[in-house]
Formats: structure tokens, sequence, C-alpha cells
């Protein structure tokens, strides 16, 4: 488990802008039972998450004509608990983290995976979340 004081920041990157912590299994399952979308990310401490992911989907939701419904997150090799029930949620996706997913009634509609993440800027990953909110939200 990581320290908290590496942790917090790069928890409040995404906090500070709007996203609800999910920290146990329990908050995971009530926020996937909600209605509507909800765009769930796997945060991290490793450099793409810092370089490209959470810059990436802070400028999607910025820049989003349709947005989510629910903005959430829970931070790998913190929320320990919390992200192995996500990680259920994606079956049959391998665990990854950063990840990005986007659910619709609980369901998952579009999924970015690490190796989708590492060596793109945030700006493709924008796109790529811009694309989706497009097509699932309202």
């Amino acid at each position: 488990m990581y320290p908290a004081e590496i942790v917090v920041p790069m928890k409040e990157e995404l906090t500070d802008n709007g996203f609800v912590e999910l920290q146990t299994p329990e908050e995971v399952d009530a926020s996937l039972s909600e209605g509507g979308t909800n765009l769930l990310v796997i945060n991290s401490v490793c450099g793409c998450s810092a370089g490209t992911a959470r810059p990436g989907v802070l400028m999607a939701v910025a820049n989003a004509e349709k947005k989510p419904d629910h903005l959430t997150t829970s931070f790998a090799g913190f929320d320990i608990a919390a992200v192995q029930k996500v990680r259920e949620h994606l079956m049959p996706y391998p665990p990854s983290s950063p990840a990005i997913a986007l659910f619709k009634d609980g369901k998952l509609v579009h999924f970015i995976e690490r190796h989708m993440i590492e060596g793109r800027s945030a700006q493709m990953i924008a796109q790529n979340l811009l694309a989706a909110f497009d097509e699932y939200c309202a």
C-alpha cells in the first residue's frame, strides 16, 4: 500500500475537479447501481497516470457537451478492496492501472486500459473519451 502523503495529491487532482472517491467495495457497488452514466477512473502513482490519464480525463470532462452523470475514482495500491471490486465489474478485462471505464446503467460500455494510455497524449485520451461521451451520455 502506498503512503497517504504520496497518494493524496494524486487523488485530489480528480476529487478537486468533481470526482467522488470510491474507497470501499460497498461504495463501488452502490455507485455502479445508480442509473445513468458513470466515468470511473482507476487512479495510479505511475507516470502515465500523471502525464496523460488524469490530464486527459479532466480535459474530456471540461470540454464535453455530453457529460457522464457520475464522476468516480478509486486508487490502485491504496483503495485496495474498492479497486478489487471495480475489477470484478471490468471482467473479462485483466487488471489494469491506470484505467478509465465508462458504465451506462451499471454495464461497462467503454474501457481504456493502461496499454491504451501509455505512449498516448492527454489530448488523444480526451478525444477518445469525448467520442464515448457523445455515444453514451445524454
